[in-house]
């Protein structure tokens, strides 16, 4: 029990830029940290803390190969965060249509439509 509540979920893995960088980058092939450190400044240590946490979350799968770690995409557990945000995409395509109603019209504007866009800005945050 204490194992699975140490590990780290995909949204709080994905939360940091620096993790959706290395996602973004392993999205189209298998890498070793030493390539991946070349994108950032920060140390390799640092690097590989958030692959563990990528991997944590099921993102990342390591694999040896001689003395090297190669690292690659895993996106099954995408699907979680796709199908959190499928929910909520029924409010912005309210949200754009009633906007689109809006602007294509010659009617004064309507207080309801700038409310209603209101709270799509604050969801955002």
């Amino acid at each position: 029990m204490a194992e699975s509540a140490s590990k780290h979920d995909v949204f709080q893995a994905i939360a940091d830029p620096t993790r959706r960088r290395l996602l973004h980058l392993l999205g189209d092939q298998e890498m070793p940290v030493n390539n991946l450190c070349e994108h950032f400044t920060m140390s390799r240590t640092a690097v590989s803390k958030h692959l563990r946490v990528l991997a944590d979350a099921g993102l990342v799968e390591a694999r040896k190969v001689g003395r090297e770690t190669r690292y690659r995409l895993d996106p099954e557990p995408l699907l979680e965060l796709k199908r959190w945000l499928a929910y909520y995409e029924r409010f912005w395509d309210n949200k754009l249509s009633m906007l689109k109603r809006y602007v294509e019209s010659d009617e004064p504007a309507d207080m309801e439509v700038f409310d209603s866009l209101r709270v799509v800005e604050t969801m955002e945050e």
